[in-house]
């Protein structure tokens, strides 16, 4: 199973499944933007390098100012981290919810920090009647069972945004809230939707970021999570210390004022969205919409045809995609995939139709 460790991006893996070697791959399976790391990496590289003899700040002053000044929020509500991934296992250990509220499908890692703290599940489903977006009738049926939601906005694997309404019921349950923003540096007119600023006041919301997924820099590890500064200052206390490293703090800085970068990457995702999400429903796929950078899609019955047969087919091509169907609410025809630069995503296609041709003709022959 190429998700060996519960999520994409695993070349190693891949390495070893399909006997081509990690940089003859390409990988539609993890949702990194193709367009980065930015250039400010590089002379980071060039110049910092000396200075890792000297503790990185304990306090991640110079990018939590940067922070402040971008999303217009105080320091005191911002605690960086290594990672997204652990802001979330920090929250779920100091809020120690009893009973957590989940969509269904959503990032494993939610369940996985809630499990570890004893605390068990509510399922809330997203169904593909109303292409996977939350209802509001459905966390209203949750409001009284959970004492914490935990959900992803934009929602991975699904892509899609919670809705205007949906989140103001949320904020007006009395109910706890963590909202995971991973992809939401993706969404157009992100201030429109982002919580952060309600978050930084708020005794009742969280908003967890992550920096690797726009940035393109999964291998630094970096993220930052907003809340009240009381609550903050709660969560630091149980954080390791030295959490984020000195070159990760230096990064972070850089990246976050190179504007030019982002406004090429929101460019160009509008265009390959529509552009590949027209393609694979021209194969004959059910595609669901989505606000950021992956597409989640299904074979259709008619085709016989399963996603670990398509993932096994393609990673002989040496394509990478992702199984869906490991995400609790999905079944075995679910393939999610990033969108990637047109030259990638052309060969995305050419690999689909190709696989699809094949398995079609192999079912032929079995059943002639």
């Amino acid at each position: 199973m190429l998700e060996r460790y519960g999520h994409g991006g695993d070349l190693w893996t891949a390495e070893e499944a399909f006997g081509l070697s990690r940089d003859e791959f390409l990988d539609f399976s993890s949702n990194m933007n193709p367009l980065g790391p930015p250039p400010a990496m590089k002379g980071i590289w060039m110049d910092a390098w000396r200075d890792v003899v000297k503790y990185p700040d304990p306090a991640v002053r110079e990018l939590r100012r940067k922070l402040a000044q971008k999303y217009e929020i105080e320091m005191e509500s911002i605690l960086v981290g290594n990672g997204a991934a652990e802001l979330i296992d920090l929250t779920a250990r100091v809020l120690k919810p009893s009973v957590t509220g989940l969509a269904r499908p959503s990032f494993s890692e939610y369940e996985e920090a809630i499990h570890k703290t004893g605390g068990r599940i509510y399922n809330i489903p997203l169904r593909s009647s109303h292409q996977f977006e939350l209802q509001q009738q459905d966390v209203e049926a949750a409001i009284s069972a959970v004492d914490l939601f935990f959900l992803g906005h934009p929602n991975n694997p699904t892509g899609r945004l919670l809705p205007r309404h949906v989140v103001d019921s949320l904020l007006v349950s009395g109910r706890s809230c963590v909202l995971d923003e991973a992809f939401m540096d993706f969404v157009p007119n992100e201030q429109e939707h982002s919580l952060l600023k309600l978050a930084s006041t708020s005794r009742k919301l969280i908003v967890i970021r992550s920096m690797t997924k726009f940035y393109s820099i999964p291998g630094i590890r970096l993220g930052f999570m907003v809340a009240h500064p009381d609550l903050i200052r709660e969560i630091r206390q149980q954080q390791v210390q030295w959490s984020v490293n000195y070159l990760a703090q230096r990064i972070g800085t850089a990246v976050l004022e190179d504007e030019e970068f982002e406004l090429a990457s929101r460019h160009w995702l509008q265009d390959e969205k529509a552009w590949l999400s027209e393609q694979l429903q021209q194969l004959g796929l059910d595609v669901v919409p989505t606000d950021v950078n992956f597409v989640l899609f299904s074979f259709p019955p008619a085709l016989g045809l399963t996603v670990k047969q398509a993932q096994k087919h393609m990673g002989q091509m040496g394509i990478l995609i992702r199984d869906a169907s490991l995400f609790e609410g999905l079944n075995e025809e679910y393939c999610r995939v990033a969108i990637r630069l047109r030259e990638d995503n052309e060969r995305l296609i050419e690999g689909l139709r190709q696989t699809v041709a094949a398995l079609a003709q192999n079912r032929g022959r079995t059943h002639g």
